[in-house]
C-alpha cells in the first residue's frame, strides 16, 4: 500500500484530495497543525467507511514541529512514495505593492515558500526508499510571471503583492528540486488545483474542491511517463495542462 503525507489536510482542497488517494487505496498521513481540527478530519473520512490514514500533528512554520513530525511519520513507516505540499496562506487583503509591509510578506513567505522547503528536507529521505517517489507543490496560476504580463489575460486586474510571489518563489524552488532529483526516479511538480471556491478565498470561484482534489491526485499518482519540473494548470490549459511561468 503506498503511503502518501499531506500538509494542511484537515479542510478544503487538502481534506478532499486525502479522500480522494484514500479511495484510490493509499495510506494518507494528514498533516494539520491543530489537534481538534486533525482529529474532526479523522472522524469525518472514517465515518465514509475510509480507514486506512492517521494524524499527524505539524505546523509547517515551525521547524521544530515538522522535525517532530518527521520523527512520528518514521516510527510508523520507512518508506513515503507521495508528499503533497498543499498548506498555504493567502495573507488577507489588500495586497498592493506600496502598501504591503514586511511583516505580511515574511508571514505569507514562511508558510507558502519556507514551509515547503522545510517538509520537503525533513522528509525526502523517506521518499528516497520508494520506488517512484512523487511530490506535489500545490501553487496557483495566479502566480504566473508570463500571465501577469500579458494584459490580454482575463485575471490581468488582479495583482498580488504578497500571495503570488510567495507562490512564484516556490515555483522556482520546484524547478530547482525537479532538477537535484531528475536522476533519482522523482516527479516534482508544481500543481494548480484551479479557481476553487473555498474558505482561502472567501468562497470566490468558479471550480469545486472535488475538481481541485482530482487535479492533485491525478499529479501525485503519475507514472513514469508523466512530466516533471512542470507547472500545471489544467483549468488553464485543458489540453496539455501546462502553464507558462
Amino acid at each position: 500500500m503506498k503511503k502518501v503525507l499531506i500538509t494542511g489536510a484537515n479542510k478544503s482542497i487538502g481534506f478532499e484530495t486525502a479522500r480522494q488517494l484514500l479511495q484510490q487505496g493509499y495510506y494518507v498521513y494528514l498533516g494539520c497543525r491543530s489537534i481538534e481540527r486533525g482529529n474532526l478530519a479523522i472522524e469525518k473520512l472514517k465515518s465514509e467507511g475510509l480507514t486506512n490514514l492517521e494524524f499527524i500533528k505539524m505546523d509547517v512554520n515551525d521547524s521544530v514541529s515538522v522535525d517532530e513530525a518527521r520523527i512520528e511519520v518514521g516510527k510508523k513507516t520507512g518508506v513515503l512514495d507521495t508528499l503533497i505540499n498543499n498548506a498555504g496562506i493567502n495573507g488577507g487583503m489588500p495586497q498592493e505593492a506600496l502598501s504591503t509591509t514586511i511583516d505580511q510578506l515574511q508571514n505569507v513567505f514562511n508558510t507558502n515558500l519556507y514551509g515547503v522547503v522545510r517538509v520537503t528536507q525533513a522528509f525526502v529521505d523517506l521518499l528516497r526508499q520508494s520506488e517512484q517517489p512523487r511530490i506535489v507543490n500545490v501553487s496557483s496560476s495566479g502566480c504566473s510571471l508570463a500571465l501577469h504580463s500579458d494584459p490580454t489575460w482575463k485575471y490581468y486586474d488582479h495583482k498580488s503583492a504578497v500571495y503570488a510571489p510567495s507562490k512564484a518563489a516556490m515555483n522556482m524552488y520546484t524547478i530547482a528540486l525537479a532538477y537535484e532529483l531528475k536522476n533519482a526516479n522523482f516527479k516534482v511538480n508544481a500543481v494548480c488545483p484551479g479557481f476553487v471556491a473555498t474558505d482561502f478565498n472567501g468562497h470566490r470561484g468558479t471550480g469545486t474542491v472535488q475538481e481541485a482534489g482530482t487535479r492533485i491526485a491525478k499529479y501525485a499518482t503519475i507514472g513514469e511517463d508523466g512530466p516533471s519540473g512542470k507547472f500545471i494548470s489544467e483549468e488553464y490549459n485543458p489540453e496539455t495542462g501546462e502553464c507558462p511561468w
